[in-house]
């Protein structure tokens, strides 16, 4: 009897995880998370897969954990041999290291999944209030400079080049972008660099109002957009509104594809889901696809699969924490780029602009201008900042891609 119940005792995680306590600490952050997602509704279609690949990956002997393959792509399998892992073909992968390093390696690691994503962002995207209101989305670009500045303190707090342009790029406010520039320069902080990302985005009707408020003057905000508008001697109409949503896409691509090339995995599937959704009734099953079941699949194997790459070793250590604090500094840096941009704007310009306009340079959409819209509303109750506020965070969607391209080009 006292035989069976070892092999019980065994056959369970049970020793291991009193080996190793770090574990129980791993199962807090995946219930944590959980209960954001679940309960708060924060980001809950990208942070329940995430959490959940916590959870998965922190199961000893459930073989759900990624392994990081180093810089010459060599990974040490369970049999204590080293391999290859480009050298090794997909069943071999799934045979000897897991289920969940099949799909981190043939989806993940070789920059598929986040692509396929902004080809369904694209397709859920109305470019119409950044067209109509075009100068604003210089904004959506100056927000862009907290990754920058992010950039070069990590840098000379320890970062590598590319390890900072990593944990810079989480101020675009991105998730897709943050882990496609992950993967491509710093692989193996893909797991705390996505959750923060992806926090800080579910964060963002905290940090914009904390950041807008010390820097903001009720005067500033009490800036009426549409009495700002009626100021202008000429109004500029655009024609045939359908037909340039359909050139916007075509155009974007080709320039940003000619200035920055590694920046066209993420901006061209994102803009040819917005063609495909601007076309109409010819191309509706394609935008039906893309923004449905295409980006719902996606959706759930990057979550789980960045969820599968956080476990304790990779985790449980002082480079996260430098990420979180780094992160949540880039986000806030990037707010603060946005409005301090509309600050100088206002010194040169006599029609004045509201800095929550530069607050939502962020690529958070819609939500950082819906939280926008409700701060301008607290000052004045007809002061609607909607419409401004988009096209600042809509362009922030294009700039923070651009942005990736332009690290990747530089560092990878």
């Amino acid at each position: 009897m006292e035989d069976l119940l070892q092999k019980v005792y065994d056959m369970t995680a049970l020793g291991a995880i009193i080996d190793k306590p770090q574990f129980l600490i791993m199962y807090a952050l995946a219930f944590v998370l959980l209960y954001l997602g679940i309960k708060k509704k924060y980001e809950p279609l990208l942070l329940v897969p995430i959490a959940f690949g916590v959870l998965l990956a922190n199961f000893p002997g459930g073989d759900m954990g990624v392994i990081q393959a180093d810089q010459n792509g060599n990974v040490l399998l369970n049999s204590g041999i080293t391999k290859n892992i480009w050298e090794m073909p997909l069943h071999d992968i799934a045979h000897e290291l897991g289920l969940m390093n099949f799909l981190y390696y043939m989806l993940i690691k070789t920059g598929f999944l986040p692509p396929i994503i902004f080809m369904g962002v694209g397709a859920l995207t109305d470019f119409g209030p950044m067209l109509r209101n075009l100068r604003l989305s210089i904004f959506g670009a100056a927000a862009q400079m907290g990754i920058f500045c992010v950039l070069l303190v990590s840098i000379l707090l320890g970062f590598t080049p590319k390890e900072a342009a990593s944990l810079g790029i989480i101020g675009g406010a991105d998730g897709p972008t943050a882990i496609f520039t992950t993967i491509k320069l710093a692989p193996h902080l893909l797991g705390p660099i996505a959750i923060a990302a992806y926090s800080y985005m579910a964060l963002v009707p905290v940090i914009i109002p904390l950041v807008v408020k010390l820097l903001c003057t009720r005067k500033e905000l009490s800036i009426n957009m549409k009495e700002e508008e009626n100021k202008a001697t000429k109004q500029v109409e655009i024609k045939n509104l359908r037909v340039l949503k359909i050139i916007f896409p075509i155009a974007v691509t080709t320039l940003i594809a000619i200035v920055v090339p590694s920046a066209v995995p993420l901006i061209g599937m994102l803009m040819f889901g917005n063609l495909i959704k601007e076309i109409g009734s010819d191309t509706s099953r394609l935008f039906e696809a893309a923004s449905g079941s295409i980006m719902n699949t996606a959706t759930i194997f990057l979550g789980l699969c960045v969820g599968g790459t956080m476990t304790c070793d990779s985790f449980l250590n002082w480079t996260t924490i430098g990420i979180i604090v780094g992160g949540f500094l880039a986000f806030a840096l990037s707010i603060a780029s946005g409005i301090g941009m509309v600050k100088i704007w206002n010194l040169l310009s006599v029609r004045k602009i509201n800095p929550l306009i530069g607050a939502t340079g962020l690529s958070a959409v819609p939500m950082a201008s819906r939280v926008a819209n409700e701060i301008s509303l607290k000052y004045d109750a007809k002061n609607h900042v909607l419409q401004y506020c988009m096209s600042s965070n809509i362009s922030g969607v294009i700039g923070s891609a651009v942005a990736a391209g332009i690290l990747i080009s530089f560092l990878g």
